[in-house]
């Protein structure tokens, strides 16, 4: 999904939106959306918020139902195979047909998404508390490992494009083919290795699932209400949240247009963020070790609340592949140590942690809706992302206020994080 969302298709996207030969009256391109106008940056921007609109409005449904139904795994194929034959879908995408693709651009998005509300509600299932931050963070860095390697592949096809006797174009073309097969083939390891469905839980007949899955979604929102740290931490998240995975959606279209680097040095800079991810995921899980798990997200949070702020003055050049490490680096500690903090901070021994993750991803769905949705909107109205960037600062600034609430309320203990009052009554 890299390739899809942070990458190739966002610089072929911009490519292809020059060839329409549509500009604004400052000279930006822009396109044409089922007859509309709007600029080609804020329109990616559109994209990404409408995907994850969908995907947090069907989740809590398609998590409960998961948990009755006992079929968490088939769900999880469906969004991994309905993103990945959207992205081999992609190489039809020309100039001609930029409305269709950016339809399937948000089909893919949505396949990912989904299948990853499913895929992080594993994370209780198969990591004890002592292990669930290690785990997280193995998981993300395998994850920016493999997209790396992806990566290389398809910078490689589009660089020798020449030698091989095609355009740049298709090259970029067959690389959307090549990360929906590369996408769907891995995807076999994980169906074959997770837990097997279990089933329909308590008898519940097939006709009673959605109704069973929203008195379910019902009785998880009530917990979560009598949960005052669980539910500060949602809070804290949906905030820093909105930065971060607008940071990521947005550095390779604020490079190209605010920039105007090279699609080789953009390529460049997304597979840097890759393997410093794995270096940051490693570092922040270490450090929850050392401290707790507040105290390092906290410093992940102040750090992306810095680079917003140097991202406002970047040029390109030597300053940008700094600024790109240290997003890499802050990205794979902030998300591995947010899932792992969430997974610790959830009841034990649940069997819905498919429904309480729904929660979880819901809120990171709605947070990239909104960030990215005030991203688009503030790049189009000022002229310049750099004003989005630094809008993004209030965000940080609010989810990390809210999050150092949680440091006198949060303890390490043994690896796990425990609420106070259940540290004092001697529970484990």
């Amino acid at each position: 999904m890299l390739v899809i969302t942070t990458s190739v298709f966002p610089i072929y996207f911009a490519s292809q939106a020059e060839v329409a030969g549509l500009l604004d009256g400052r000279g930006r391109p822009e396109v044409e959306f089922f007859g509309i106008r709007v600029l080609a940056t804020s329109l990616l921007m559109y994209a990404v918020s409408a995907a994850f609109l969908i995907v947090a409005a069907v989740s809590p449904l398609l998590t409960a139902l998961a948990d009755f139904s006992g079929r968490k795994k088939r769900f999880m194929q469906f969004f991994c195979y309905l993103g990945a034959l959207s992205c081999m879908s992609l190489f039809c995408f020309t100039a001609d047909n930029l409305s269709l693709a950016v339809l399937l651009y948000i089909a893919a998005a949505v396949g990912f998404a989904g299948s990853l509300v499913l895929y992080n509600s594993y994370l209780p299932d198969i990591a004890t508390e002592d292990y669930v931050d290690r785990l997280s963070a193995r998981g993300f860095s395998l994850g920016y490992i493999g997209s790396a390697i992806l990566l290389v592949g398809c910078l490689a096809l589009v660089m020798g494009a020449s030698k091989l006797g095609m355009d740049e174009a298709l090259a970029s073309r067959l690389s959307f083919l090549l990360t929906g097969l590369w996408w769907g083939g891995f995807a076999l390891i994980p169906f074959m290795c997770l837990p097997p469905d279990r089933g329909p839980s308590g008898g519940a007949p097939a006709t009673g699932y959605i109704f069973n899955g929203y008195r379910k979604l019902g009785s998880v929102w009530r917990d979560l209400r009598n949960d005052p740290v669980l539910k500060r931490f949602l809070l804290s998240y949906l905030f820093f949240c909105m930065g971060v995975q607008t940071v990521i959606y947005a550095a390779t279209p604020f490079a190209s247009v605010e920039l105007r680097m090279p699609p080789q040095a953009l390529i460049t800079i997304v597979l840097i963020l890759q393997l410093v991810g794995v270096a940051g995921a490693s570092f922040f899980a270490r450090l929850s070790g050392i401290t707790d798990n507040i105290q390092a997200l906290s410093l992940s949070v102040a750090f992306w609340a810095g680079i917003c702020v140097a991202g406002y003055f970047v040029q390109a050049g030597w300053s940008f592949y700094l600024l790109a490490c240290c997003i890499g680096f802050a990205m794979g500690g902030v998300q591995s140590l947010s899932r792992s903090t969430y997974a610790k901070l959830i009841p034990e021994n649940t069997p819905d942690s498919a429904s309480w993750f729904s929660f979880f991803d819901v809120t990171e769905k709605l947070a990239i809706v909104i960030g990215t949705s005030l991203f688009g909107f503030i790049s189009q109205l000022t002229g310049t992302m750099r004003n989005s960037l630094l809008a993004l600062m209030v965000f940080f600034a609010l989810g990390l206020g809210i999050l150092m609430t949680l440091r006198g309320r949060i303890l390490r203990m043994r690896g796990a994080v425990l609420p106070l009052p259940a540290i004092m009554r001697g529970e484990r």
